[in-house]
Order: structure tokens, then C-alpha cells, then sequence
């Protein structure tokens, strides 16, 4: 999950600015998003994927502010 472009982020201003501190020029752009790893049963990979959707928008995610991205792999 990542924040929308629109949306400001003071998480990834403050590392910006704290990498010029330690000496690392030319980051001009940084933002901080989070990874959320689910291991899920299914009977299928429709069924995971439908599960892992309703999770991410109802319950993970805040659509108002956030978008996700979702990557299914199979263990």
C-alpha cells in the first residue's frame, strides 16, 4: 500500500531531508508505504484473489488516502 500521490507524506519527507544529512545527494522524491503478507487458504485462486480484495479495501487499506496493489504466490 502506498499513499496517493495527492497526499502528503511526512514519513518520507523526514528520511528525504534525513539522507541529505547523512551525505546521500540527489534523493528528490521519497515516500513510505507499507507491505501487509497474508498466507491464506482457498480452493482456488479466484477465491483467494476475491478474499484478499475485500480485505485490502475494507479492512487494510484506507481508499481515501491509500492505493494497494496485490501479488498472489503460491507456497
Amino acid at each position: 500500500m502506498h499513499l496517493r500521490p495527492s497526499v502528503l507524506d511526512p514519513a518520507g519527507e523526514a528520511a528525504r531531508a534525513a539522507a541529505s544529512r547523512l551525505g546521500v545527494e540527489g534523493v528528490e522524491r521519497l515516500r513510505i508505504g507499507k507491505a501487509v503478507e497474508l498466507e491464506v487458504e482457498a480452493s482456488d485462486e479466484a477465491e483467494a484473489r476475491r478474499n484478499l480484495e475485500l480485505l485490502s479495501d475494507r479492512l487494510l487499506a484506507n481508499p481515501v488516502i491509500e492505493n494497494w496493489t496485490l501479488e498472489l504466490t503460491q507456497s
